[in-house]
Order: structure tokens, then C-alpha cells, then sequence
């Protein structure tokens, strides 16, 4: 079983004055949700991009099952905010797209993505055309297409971050039934206070200049869902209520302080 393992990592980009991420080190396994929160600035999207292989980390070292990651590879699915769908073809062959760069004979690469197709709640969608689509099952497509390679780890940037109220919570069960399902470690990261408690059986609280991990949480509302019981239930109960506003009163101290730095660093 996949075994994520970031170690000390490191992140400075070129001409910053300070590094975007300072010392992370976390290790996500089976059965892990790890979700990512923190203020605009804390390095979410670049701790992503690192795990991803998008950019190499500055300092430490990330592996995946033992293996350094030095770039992008089909070991590593990637959910995305905007879904990067390709409009001029149908739900199908969107989600077989990546099966057919690695030289997937069609009927193979077909199956499997009606399979993907059918663990989103999307069975009979493969012969539609993108346009055709709501935003929520613009995600769907790009949660199955992710899956369909058969990744050790799934990576989420901000995937529900653009979708309604309504829409948004009913992919968050997705996400959940999907990952209860597959057994495979998710890294997720959300702007989102609520979604983050909800999803996570581990919430990592980022604090910037320079990113860092100011609070890391060990839940399980997220698995009580996947174990059962209603989202309504767990969202109104006591304990999801005190988390949440302990998370909320971290992220909006943060917030105080690096408006407080900013200021002190603005001319007269």
C-alpha cells in the first residue's frame, strides 16, 4: 500500500526575499484524508505542486513508497479547481485520456473508464459532450479521469472551491464515499474551514512567512460519514462545532498577524 513521505521539505523560489515553505515533513498512508489549510500565503498550492513533482522542493526529500519524486507521474492523480476538461471531447474519452497516453488498447482504456464513471455517480454519461455538463459533474469527470490510471495517491487542489453551496457538500459525500471505496491516501488542500474538518483524518494548519505547520489535528467526522452516518448529523454535533472554531480562531490569527507584518512593512 502507497506510503507518502515528506521529509523536512523545503521550498524557495527564485528572487523571494524568504522561503514559501520552511520544514514540512508528514507522511500519508492508506485510509489517510490529509487536507491542508491555511491563509493566502501559507504555501498550500506550493506544498501541492511539490508532492505533485510540478516543482522540485529547495531542501528535503519526498518519496512515495521508498522512491524519490523528481516529477510528474501516473503514480501521483491530480484534481484540480478548474477541471481542465477537453471540451471537443465527450465524458469518455475525457476520462480515458490519460490510459490512452500511456498506450491503453481502447477497449481496455473504455472499461475502465466506465468503471471510474460509474464510482462517481455518473454511469450512461460517456457518450455526453462537456458543455453538456453542470460544474458538479464537470468534477465528477475530473475526479474519474484522475482515478482512472489507478493512482497510489490522489492529489486535490481546491477541487470544490468554484462549485454552489449545495453542490459543493453533495462532492464532498462523493469524495468520501470515493475514498472509502479505493483506500487510496488523498492530500487535499481548501480554503474552506467547514469542508476541511469535515474531510480530513488528518488537518495540517499552515502558517505563512515562511509556510510552515503552526497545528496538525487528528479527526474522524470525515470517517463517521464514510462509516454511516448522516453529514447533517455529524455537522451539528457538539464536538464538529468546538473543532471547527478552534480551526476558524487559528486561521483568523494568522490572518492578524501577517496583516500586522504587512503593515509594519508599508512606507509612511
Amino acid at each position: 500500500m502507497a506510503q507518502l513521505i515528506l521529509d523536512r521539505i523545503g521550498a524557495h523560489y527564485p528572487g523571494a526575499a524568504q522561503p514559501v515553505l520552511q520544514d514540512i515533513s508528514l507522511s500519508l498512508g492508506p485510509q489517510q484524508l490529509c487536507v491542508a489549510l491555511g491563509p493566502s500565503g501559507s504555501g498550500k498550492t506550493s506544498l501541492l505542486n511539490l508532492i505533485a513533482g510540478f516543482v522540485a522542493p529547495s531542501s528535503g526529500r519526498i518519496t512515495l513508497d521508498g522512491v524519490a519524486v523528481k516529477g510528474p507521474g501516473a503514480d501521483r492523480g491530480v484534481v484540480f479547481q478548474d477541471d481542465a476538461l477537453l471540451p471537443w471531447q465527450d465524458v469518455l474519452t475525457n476520462v480515458a485520456f490519460g490510459l490512452q497516453l500511456a498506450g491503453t488498447g481502447r477497449a481496455q482504456r473504455e472499461a475502465r473508464a466506465r468503471d471510474m464513471l460509474a464510482l462517481v455517480d455518473l454511469a450512461g454519461f460517456g457518450e455526453r459532450q462537456i458543455w453538456q455538463l453542470s460544474g458538479g459533474q464537470r468534477q465528477r469527470v475530473g475526479l474519474a479521469r484522475a482515478l482512472a490510471a489507478d493512482p497510489q495517491v490522489l492529489l486535490m487542489d481546491e477541487p470544490f472551491g468554484a462549485l454552489d453551496a449545495f453542490t459543493r457538500e453533495q462532492m464532498q459525500e462523493l469524495l468520501l464515499q470515493v475514498w472509502q471505496r479505493t483506500a487510496k491516501p488523498v492530500f487535499l488542500i481548501t480554503h474552506d474551514i467547514e469542508e476541511a474538518v469535515f474531510l480530513a483524518t488528518d488537518l495540517i494548519l499552515l502558517a505563512p512567512n515562511p509556510g510552515h505547520v503552526e497545528e496538525r489535528l487528528s479527526l474522524d467526522f470525515g470517517q463517521r460519514y464514510a462509516a454511516g452516518e448522516s453529514a447533517r448529523a455529524i455537522k451539528s454535533d457538539r464536538r464538529f462545532i468546538e473543532t471547527r472554531e478552534h480551526v476558524l480562531a487559528q486561521v483568523f490569527a494568522q490572518r492578524v498577524v501577517t496583516q500586522g507584518a504587512t503593515a509594519r512593512k508599508e512606507p509612511a
